[in-house]
């Protein structure tokens, strides 16, 4: 459990669940603050998502249906209770809604930008016509409205005398941060990087999530007690032995930092880049870090292949428009999705695995699906282009993995910078004391923030557990 619910109150409001009138789902449409025009925002990398005024976004909370059995609190996974503050948000109740939000989410203006809300998936509303209520922008709008209105004050909690590690400042290491500095332990936080947040800050581009939102909450947690140490490796082996007789526990929230590569011939070419490479280093120029001019990472006038089709290869779409390159394509191994909004392969209540287009393919790129890469080639040891080919997939007679087979002759697509997307690799980790713990991506592989934040969460409760019975 979220130790903020043990702090925050959360009295009764009158009236329907979901607020308003019981029809509001029949008579108010589905609204979305929707992204700033394409020609403002991508000259710049400010946030691209708008924001609703308060009335609007009341009428949106008053859509949910604050149903039978809420789908919503079982997709989530920090079961998040929706049909609550929606309810509190539809009524103008916005301190309420932020308490009942905050009972379950200790950083809802993260998962407010980031999260792809798989509650919307599964509200009742997306089966009966494709029109969920729109919790996320929801869950944002109350956050931001908690900060400008100082709902959100420092809980500085009793301390228990037992110190506890976190190492690793990314959503799951401040997620079990923050449960475990409310449950009375003093926290340590060790971060590799100079600022903490992890993916949040040094993976997410800023068009997507301001690092002014990161800085606030690291601000608020350093003022409820936790300590942050910046610069600092901890190693796997002899020194987290060493820790473990430092502190009373250890978590280790690591997450994932191997990315996949792409091992075929050409990949010693100049040119060549780790999606993280680009990424992180665009979000530390924003930051005020400067580069000599032969480690920039810029796409500036040239031809750029994004190799994966996940959000990661969208968000080195968006960002290598906003560097100026001539023109950017988008591969990716798997089939194209279905068009949906229906999944027939994975249907309702499940998270549709359908076609997914997002506000950086929205500024301009070529996508294309069913493409093995099989070479890159170069000139004068720069990469000028890749030679790819194009795939089907067909059923395995003996079981397993579909197998992959040509369909046409290799082709070479142009590019001067090519940009690999294609995921992180589970983490191995040693045999660990007992008391140490692993959360987040770093035990489980790489998956969303939500459930980074959850493992957090659920890994601090296991802390209290293990240190209660010791």
């Amino acid at each position: 459990m979220n130790p903020s619910s043990q702090i925050h109150s959360t009295p009764s409001i009158t009236g329907r669940a979901g607020g308003g009138s019981a029809s509001s789902f029949l008579n108010i449409q589905r609204q979305e603050a929707g992204y700033r025009p394409i020609h403002d925002r991508i000259h710049d990398f400010g946030e691209v998502e708008q924001t609703l005024n308060t009335h609007d976004r009341k009428q949106q909370a008053s859509r949910c249906m604050d149903c039978g059995v809420p789908f919503c609190h079982w997709a989530c996974p920090l079961g998040n209770k929706a049909p609550e503050w929606n309810a509190a948000l539809a009524q103008g109740e916005w301190e309420l809604a932020f308490q009942r939000l905050t009972a379950t989410n200790p950083f809802p203006e993260f998962t407010g930008r980031v999260c792809p809300a798989l509650c919307e998936k599964a509200c009742v509303l997306n089966r009966f016509n494709h029109q969920p209520t729109t919790n996320r922008e929801n869950e944002a709008a109350i956050t931001e409205a908690a900060f400008r209105e100082t709902y959100i004050q420092p809980r500085i909690p009793q301390r228990n005398g037992k110190h506890v590690a976190v190492v690793g400042a990314g959503p799951a290491g401040l997620a079990a941060a923050d449960a475990l500095n409310q449950m009375g332990y003093t926290v340590t936080v060790f971060e590799k990087n100079e600022a903490a947040g992890g993916l949040l800050r040094y993976g997410i581009p800023n068009f997507k999530l301001n690092k002014a939102i990161i800085d606030r909450r690291i601000n608020m947690l350093e003022e409820e007690g936790i300590t942050f140490c910046y610069d600092e490796v901890i190693e796997f082996t002899a020194v987290i032995s060493q820790q473990s007789k430092t502190f009373d526990a250890i978590v280790m929230a690591t997450g994932t930092p191997t990315a996949r590569d792409l091992t075929i011939p050409g990949r010693d070419l100049r040119g060549i880049h780790l999606a993280l490479e680009l990424l992180s280093q665009q979000n530390r120029v924003l930051s005020g870090v400067e580069y000599p001019k032969d480690e920039r990472i810029t796409a500036k006038g040239k031809d750029v292949l994004v190799i994966g089709g996940g959000d990661t290869g969208s968000d080195c779409i968006g960002t290598v428009h906003r560097q100026g390159c001539r023109s950017v394509t988008q591969i990716e191994i798997m089939p194209r999705p279905v068009e949906g909004p229906e999944d027939p392969q994975n249907p309702w209540p499940n998270y549709p695995r359908v076609l997914k287009t997002t506000s950086s393919h929205e500024e301009g790129c070529t996508r294309r699906w069913n493409i093995n890469t099989l070479e890159f080639l170069g000139k004068d040891g720069h990469v000028t282009g890749v030679r790819v080919q194009e795939i089907d997939w067909e059923p395995n007679a003996a079981g397993g993995r579909p197998l992959m087979v040509e369909r046409s002759k290799p082709e070479v697509i142009k590019a001067e910078m090519v940009l690999l997307a294609m995921g992180f690799l589970k983490p191995e980790h040693p045999e660990y004391p007992e008391n140490v713990f692993v959360c987040g991506d770093a035990a489980n592989g790489a998956s969303l923030v939500v459930r980074a934040m959850a493992s957090g969460i659920q890994t601090a409760a296991k802390v209290h557990a293990y240190l209660n019975k010791r």
